[in-house]
């Protein structure tokens, strides 16, 4: 069952001008930053009410989020939907024959997810999120 909207991911050239212009232009406090290896990006949120916007930087040139920036240039990259049980969603979105980009769940920066592909959503990529307690 989705909550919430978790966070909204935007995908950008430079995490620290980014993160400036977020908060000087709108006023969102800057909140955590992390370096995520095993996907080779930096992320950095900035809380917005109940949910969160994440601005995205590869930190390699070759990277899938590396290449997506090249294509498509900085801008949404996707929209993270909350779930209780992130297993059970899985399995359902299997069931239902959903076009899946991860076929087991993934260790992201908030908790485990996975991913459905933008083919079966109409043009977005949507993660589906079971978030770490806090």
């Amino acid at each position: 069952m989705i909550t919430k909207i978790n966070h909204i991911a935007i995908v950008v050239n430079d995490l620290d001008v980014s993160l400036q212009a977020y908060h000087e232009l709108l006023g969102l406090p800057i909140g955590a930053r992390k370096v995520m290896a095993e996907q080779e990006v930096e992320i950095a949120f900035l809380p917005a009410g109940d949910s969160l916007i994440e601005l995205i930087t590869p930190t390699t040139e070759d990277s899938g989020v590396a290449k997506y920036l090249a294509k498509r240039g900085e801008g949404i990259h996707h929209i993270c939907l909350e779930v209780e049980d992130v297993e059970a969603t899985l399995a359902e979105m299997k069931a239902k024959g959903a076009q899946l980009i991860n076929q087991e769940t993934i260790q992201a920066a908030e908790g485990r997810a996975f991913f459905l592909h933008p083919k079966g959503t109409h043009g977005v990529l949507i993660e589906l999120l079971q978030a770490d307690p806090q």
